[in-house]
């Protein structure tokens, strides 16, 4: 009989050339994309799709370190950000100019801390300062500021299966203000609160990036939070907390999600399955199947 089991790697993985000091490499959640940059003289990029036959192989001149790399969608236009003050564009539509062009943040002193594409031709910078929503002309080679909002901005997560941008905000970051941006247009949803095991004193970021994860769950949009606790609280083993975020209404915490241990993870979804990666075993302490809500 065969074994049971939750996962299985795919038979055939995506490979490409490792970091190392002439070698940088992303990943772009949204298109499933890993980018090999190399530089030295002309930048050599190699990007591996899902499968083979999404590769994409190109150079670009050398301008500087590569901080964040992503393609539209359907690989129309390339995003290079190099500078906390700009983002390049390049088109790669057929019989577009191939040549560079690039759009400044408008908001004065603020600093690019990434960029999303939300469509095609839509991208958002989130800043230090607020978030600047951009419509990309191609063929112009400019972009037209459709919407911005300012708002103190600690870190930021990205949903591409939902388009909402989550924001965290306040000293301790535990204040977390969504987006959803649709056809054009940016909506303001309801922000809410992240309950701390212990708030600090005097304040200080206390909410970690690495601790947020957004994902699609039977087609809701649910923010996990990873739960420490110190380990002589009572509740000595770490927790991820799932809050429901729905487009109209407030947001709200549904499930708890109890890991029995402590130290470092990582949140992943796959197939609506909540999988938690423990760094220090090297197994999932826990495998949770969220259910459906019967209305």
């Amino acid at each position: 009989m065969a074994e049971e089991h939750y996962l299985e790697l795919s038979e055939n993985p995506v490979q490409f050339e490792h970091a190392s000091s002439v070698n940088n490499v992303f990943f772009d959640e949204a298109n499933k994309q890993v980018f090999a940059v190399r530089s030295g003289g002309a930048t050599g990029v190699v990007v591996k799709g899902p499968d083979d036959k999404s590769s994409v192989a190109f150079r670009m001149d050398d301008k500087g370190e590569v901080k964040c790399i992503k393609f539209s969608i359907g690989n129309k236009i390339l995003a290079v950000q190099r500078t906390s003050k700009s983002v390049d564009f390049i088109n790669f539509i057929p019989d577009y100019p191939h040549t560079e062009f690039s759009q400044e943040c408008k908001t004065k002193n603020a600093s690019i801390l990434g960029f999303c594409w939300t469509n095609w031709n839509e991208v958002v910078f989130i800043t230090d300062q607020g978030i600047e929503f951009y419509q990309v002309f191609p063929d112009k080679r400019s972009l037209k500021l459709l919407k911005s909002q300012s708002i103190n901005v600690n870190w930021y997560q990205y949903c591409p299966e939902t388009a909402v941008i989550l924001l965290s905000t306040t000293v301790q970051g535990n204040i977390l203000q969504p987006f959803a941006f649709r056809n054009g247009t940016m909506s303001k949803m309801s922000k809410f609160e992240i309950e701390l095991p212990v708030v600090p004193k005097p304040a200080k970021l206390s909410l970690s990036e690495r601790d947020i994860a957004m994902a699609t769950i039977y087609g809701q949009l649910y923010v996990m939070y990873l739960k420490h606790h110190s380990r002589t609280a009572n509740s000595p083993s770490a927790e991820v907390v799932l809050y429901h975020l729905s487009r109209e209404g407030s947001c709200k915490k549904s499930h708890v999600l109890k890991l029995n241990t402590t130290g470092k993870f990582a949140l992943n979804i796959v197939d609506n399955l909540v999988v938690v990666h423990h760094q220090s075993s090297q197994r999932l302490p826990a495998r949770h199947h969220h259910q459906r809500q019967r209305r």
